[in-house]
């Protein structure tokens, strides 16, 4: 492993963390999300490089360009979770471990939302625990990454 970084990446209408739907998604902002997940990579000499887009092809970008200098992903794909093969195929294209995260419980949501393209490519997958989930979805993905456990 060459690169000590994981790219973070946050889908669809993410960046209103903090605003929308405060009784589903919490009060924290992306903001909050970035600061914890870089502190928790920092933690294990990782450094984050963050996307956020409401743009499908801004995300598949963002996933072909870490193949060049991260040594894995940490994703919240939003939306795009139960519609987008296109981001799952950037995900499987660019073969480096993948995170699937989310703030909610898709599980015991709406019946679509418990679909999802991205959980087959990721090795780890959290859900339901809030913004705090990233720092759980970056430490079981370095753990992988490093060799510490089996995800």
């Amino acid at each position: 492993m060459s690169e000590r970084r994981l790219l973070l990446v946050n889908g669809p209408n993410l960046n209103l963390l903090g605003v929308r739907e405060p009784a589903i998604y919490g009060t924290e902002t992306l903001d909050d999300v970035l600061s914890l997940t870089e502190r928790t990579a920092g933690e294990h000499g990782f450094t984050v490089r963050a996307v956020q887009s409401n743009h499908e092809g801004v995300l598949i970008d963002a996933i072909h360009e870490a193949r060049l200098d991260c040594a894995g992903i940490v994703i919240n794909p939003g939306g795009l979770t139960h519609t987008s093969v296109v981001l799952r195929d950037a995900l499987s294209g660019v073969a480096l471990p993948v995170a699937e995260v989310h703030i909610s419980d898709v599980n015991a949501r709406e019946e679509f939302r418990r679909f999802s393209y991205v959980r087959d490519v990721a090795v780890v997958h959290v859900v339901g625990e809030g913004v705090a989930g990233y720092a759980t979805a970056v430490t079981k993905l370095l753990d992988v990454i490093t060799g510490n456990v089996d995800g």
